[in-house]
């Protein structure tokens, strides 16, 4: 009887980013990706959100390896902190491992693993897995789908991809192989990108974007060009170069990883541009601004990126003004378009024209659309499937789809993180659950900020502080100073004296009670505080601060 194969679901379902799923066969585990999350609202002083490695760390002695289906930082992100703690080798495509590579390097984990490229089409035996790498096209180049040759049959993976007929580098996704695959060992289980699991129709060719492109900057006579987008999208920036040097522009990248990308792609011959018409973007000041045109990060709205600190004028490059037009060559992430909406007002306050993609198609997705993905179940007509990558509801529909294209609905399972399912020859089912939650990284901390904390900083934005001060003399049973009250958040002191003034009777009164009861102990002492400060501000102000209460002794 074949060995069964399970799956163990790290992250990726029920978020976008974190992705990260292991593979077993014979005992053996191949970690699919392994990516991480920025923060949510919700998560403030948050930097970075990873999987949690528990379950890896505690099978570290099978852990095989990681494939990497692309080079985003949802997918490959988390690989610097994983190789903390475990090593291992990885596969991926040159660019991708070339992605990947950067961050390991800064973290001095090179050491702890050995980087093995793989091309298109090709198949290696790793350990007791049998891998195939399916081109696919997306948004960042040379992703693949995974075909995991397996016991029990086929497990496909396909990675991030779209159908797009006419790519920039003419890497189409090999839907052919995919067929090929099903109507021979046919395709016992399909995983799949649920990104756009809601969205009818087909997504829009990326080369349609860069149409858009060159008529806004071919319009933009007399005007200095600032384009903005994601570093890894080396097409998207090939098509500004191209568009920009056509209309006689010198191009300049502004920005760490876009000036990074940018080298790395050049050295692996992924992205042309002459070398006469690409300068530093010290050397900017020097030219015609009506003949320059960057390409800069910060599309996102990040705090500290190139663009954020252009809108708020603290770029040391660049001084945008009325004769510059910003171009934001991408959605905003779900969660960042407030951080986006400012960095927009900004431009416009200090004169610039901004086009976005709520004014003209200058972003198109790198993620196939319901269209596309009736197309794959057409294609490989699994006999079970699972959806990936996604939030909750676009696992839904793509649960959905997935039945209205055929697929039994008793052979759908709708998993989230922590999952294990099982294939064996009488079919896929749950068999357990591990820890999935998320792990926080804030500066160079991991794990030390959990829910407690972050719950604590909920409150203390949204309520504030007050902290009371006050010495006792516990022998005695005296207040000998205080109670003093500090507050931040709360109220504004200066203009609420008054208020301050009964706060401190009331803690000053209910210590005295405590102190006629006979407590001497600082615990009972400062719950005393706590308590009478707590109800005070909620019957007076109905908020609930974060109460801290100091009682020191003489």
């Amino acid at each position: 009887m074949p060995d069964p194969v399970r799956i163990t679901f790290l992250g990726g379902l029920g978020e976008i980013g974190r992705n990260c799923a292991a593979v077993e066969v014979a005992g053996r585990i191949l970690l699919v990706d392994c990516g991480l999350m920025f923060p949510e609202v919700d998560m403030p002083g948050i930097d970075l959100v990873l999987p949690d490695f528990t379950w890896l760390r505690e099978n570290a002695d099978r852990l095989e390896a990681v494939v990497l289906t692309h080079g985003h930082e949802d997918h490959v992100g988390a690989l610097s902190y994983l190789l903390r703690d475990l090593s291992f080798p990885i596969y991926g495509s040159a660019l991708t491992l070339g992605l990947a590579r950067s961050r390991i390097d800064e973290a001095g984990l090179l050491g702890r693993t050995e980087l093995i490229t793989v091309t298109d089409g090709e198949r290696r035996s790793i350990g007791p897995f049998d891998v195939e790498f399916i081109p696919v096209a997306h948004s960042v180049p040379h992703g693949f789908a995974l075909a995991i040759h397996t016991p029990q049959g086929v497990v496909m993976h396909s990675g991030d991809w779209k159908i797009d007929l006419t790519p920039v580098d003419g890497r189409r996704t090999d839907l052919a192989r995919m067929g090929a695959i099903s109507s021979t060992e046919g395709v016992r289980l399909l995983l799949a990108d649920s990104t756009n699991a809601e969205e009818p129709g087909y997504t829009t060719s990326e080369r349609e974007v860069g149409r858009v492109l060159r008529d806004l900057i071919r319009g933009a006579e007399g005007k200095r060009v600032i384009t903005a987008c994601f570093a890894s999208h080396l097409h998207r920036i090939q098509q500004i170069a191209d568009a920009a040097i056509d209309c006689g522009r010198t191009v300049a990248t502004l920005g760490r990883s876009m000036g990074k990308n940018v080298a790395l792609a050049q050295e692996m011959g992924l992205l042309r541009i002459p070398s006469g018409s690409l300068v530093d973007i010290e050397k900017v000041a020097g030219l015609d601004p009506a003949k320059v045109c960057v390409i800069s990060t910060g599309s996102q709205g990040e705090p500290m990126s190139a663009l954020s600190l252009m809108a708020a004028g603290e770029n040391r490059w660049l001084k945008v003004g009325s004769d510059d037009l910003v171009i934001l060559s991408s959605h905003a992430i779900p969660g960042n378009e407030t951080a986006v909406g400012k960095v927009i007002d900004g431009l416009y306050r200090l004169g610039a024209d901004v086009v976005h993609s709520g004014l003209a198609e200058v972003h198109v997705s790198g993620h196939a659309q319901q269209g596309e993905m009736k197309t794959l179940f057409s294609v490989t007509r699994p006999e079970y499937f699972i959806p990936v990558h996604g939030e909750f509801r676009h696992l839904t529909h793509h649960a959905r789809l997935a039945m209205a294209m055929g697929v039994p609905g008793g052979n759908v399972l709708l998993c989230e993180d922590g999952d294990v399912v099982q294939i064996t020859d009488k079919g896929i089912d749950f068999v357990g659950h591990v820890p999935a939650g998320y792990l926080y990284v804030d500066g160079s901390g991991i794990g030390d900020v959990g829910q407690g904390v972050l719950r604590d900083r909920r409150v203390l934005a949204e309520e504030g502080v007050v902290v009371v001060i006050v010495t006792v003399d516990a022998r005695n049973r005296t207040i000998v100073r205080g109670p003093e009250i500090v507050t931040r958040g709360w109220v504004y002191a200066p203009e609420a004296e008054g208020l301050l003034g009964e706060a401190a009777d009331e803690v000053r009164a209910s210590l005295n009670a405590a102190f006629e009861q006979g407590a001497t102990d600082y615990e009972t002492l400062r719950r005393h505080v706590r308590q009478a400060t707590g109800r005070f501000v909620n019957e007076r102000t109905r908020r609930r601060p974060m109460i801290v209460p100091v009682v020191m002794e003489v």
